[in-house]
């Protein structure tokens, strides 16, 4: 049985060793010594994981000898042993919205040191239609000194793990895949469908597969956009968005996309890739790029809103005090990857006033290392504020009472329209 090595162990790589672990021996690699030991103890940070099959997976390694299960490793010798790779290392944008493949060159660097004859490297990484076999191969043949499609093969199946959703899972969506030749195809189709309950969809080649990917998140943001972009025009009308999208939702082919910060790894990231491919090839892709400038001014409205909002109560700008609530990317989940929050607390701060962030499900360390903004441990049961926003509809705040917290002139924004519009004085 041939032993499976997935490389990095996040949000999609460690529910994919789960998987497999139960029919595989799976290698968990991971270049982090700390996130390593973690796993082999059976926890997780990303609360992704399903504890009592990853502790499973941990036990029958142990009582099989590694024959099935699951261990964590940062150690490349072990990581050789393997003959199936799978690459879950992250693909984000630069300051420039222009891809970073800093972390899947290096994965692919470090895995051509180790690959043999005969073995097979899969990327679920979210790249642009021709990576894999432009970018990515060629740091594999020069590291290994195999001949691709001779010695050594290539598959591309995009990942669809969608964060903090214990309902549409790994094995309940359909995955997308495809190889470098039409055997390998085959061999990874039936890899997948050993685990995937949904069933698997074998794409005509690797570039079909690879741009898959990026439109499923590109469609998504291009239709966010446009209710983003209602939003900015029903707020100079004086009317409610959530209203309209609640009245045209009564027709039966209308589609129900709501206002909001989009963020998080996938949607606000994906179409920059697709629109790298296109400028590439000579086309500027005008819809997919107005989309992500209409998706990214909306933080600036929000604080702009709120400090109109403040105004309008003769609240002082300057020095006053406001409490965003949520800091990560979308409720009940402690992903803050690519959180658009940190971009409301930055412009209200240009306006000079004292923003403090609470949120229950962030880690403090993570948010601080990436974003350099302190966050709240706690909510100071004292402390009043002239302005909230409700930035993320965790769960905990649903049930929070506002009136503890505000000041007796104060603005509440509800960004997530998901408390009592009586409660509020606006919504996006």
């Amino acid at each position: 049985m041939k032993q499976i090595a997935i490389i990095g162990q996040g949000y999609v790589g460690l529910p994919l060793a789960i998987e497999f672990s139960q029919h595989f021996p799976v290698l968990g690699f991971d270049i982090n010594k700390e996130r390593v030991d973690e796993l082999n103890s059976g926890k997780d940070r990303t609360l992704e994981a399903d504890l009592e099959r990853l502790n499973n997976g941990i036990i029958l390694a142990k009582e099989s000898g590694f024959t099935k299960g699951y261990r964590a490793s940062h150690d490349l010798e072990e990581l050789a042993t393997a003959q199936i790779y799978i690459v879950t290392v992250p693909t984000p944008i630069d300051r420039y919205n222009a891809p970073d493949l800093t972390p899947l060159i290096k994965a692919s660097e470090m895995l051509g040191k180790v690959i043999k004859k005969g073995d097979i490297v899969i990327y679920e990484s979210t790249v642009y239609p021709g990576c894999t076999e432009e970018d990515c191969v060629p740091v594999l043949e020069k590291n290994s000194g195999l001949i691709f499609n001779k010695d050594f093969f290539v598959g591309y199946s995009p990942e669809r793990i969608v964060p903090g959703d214990k309902i549409n899972t790994l094995t309940t969506i359909m995955k997308v895949t495809s190889g470098s030749t039409p055997e390998i195809a085959e061999e990874i189709d039936q890899l997948y469908k050993s685990i995937i309950k949904a069933g698997t969809h074998k794409a005509a080649n690797i570039k079909v597969a690879e741009a898959s990917k990026a439109i499923e998140n590109a469609q998504r943001d291009v239709n966010i956009s446009f209710v983003n972009e209602l939003a900015l025009i029903f707020d100079r009308i004086g009317i409610d968005t959530n209203d309209v999208l609640e009245a045209a939702g009564t027709k039966f082919n209308f589609l129900k996309y709501k206002p909001g910060l989009v963020g998080g790894h996938c949607i606000s990231v994906d179409p920059y890739y697709l629109a790298h491919k296109a400028v590439q090839l000579g086309y500027h892709p005008n819809v997919i790029l107005s989309g992500r400038r209409v998706n990214d001014s909306v933080a600036e409205f929000i604080a702009s809103k709120v400090v109109k909002l403040m105004i309008g109560k003769n609240i002082s700008i300057k020095g006053a005090n406001a409490l965003i609530l949520g800091v990560t990317f979308k409720e009940n989940c402690p992903d803050v990857r690519n959180t658009k929050v940190v971009d409301v607390y930055h412009e209200l701060k240009e306006y000079g006033v004292d923003v403090d962030i609470y949120d229950p499900w962030a880690d403090k360390e993570e948010v601080k290392h990436e974003y350099g903004v302190d966050i709240l441990s706690l909510l100071v049961g004292d402390k009043k504020y002239d302005a909230i926003i409700v930035a993320v509809s965790h769960n905990e705040f649903l049930e929070l009472d506002l009136n503890n917290l505000k000041k007796q002139e104060s603005v509440v924004f509800d960004l997530k329209a998901c408390l009592d519009r009586s409660n509020v004085d606006a919504r996006l």
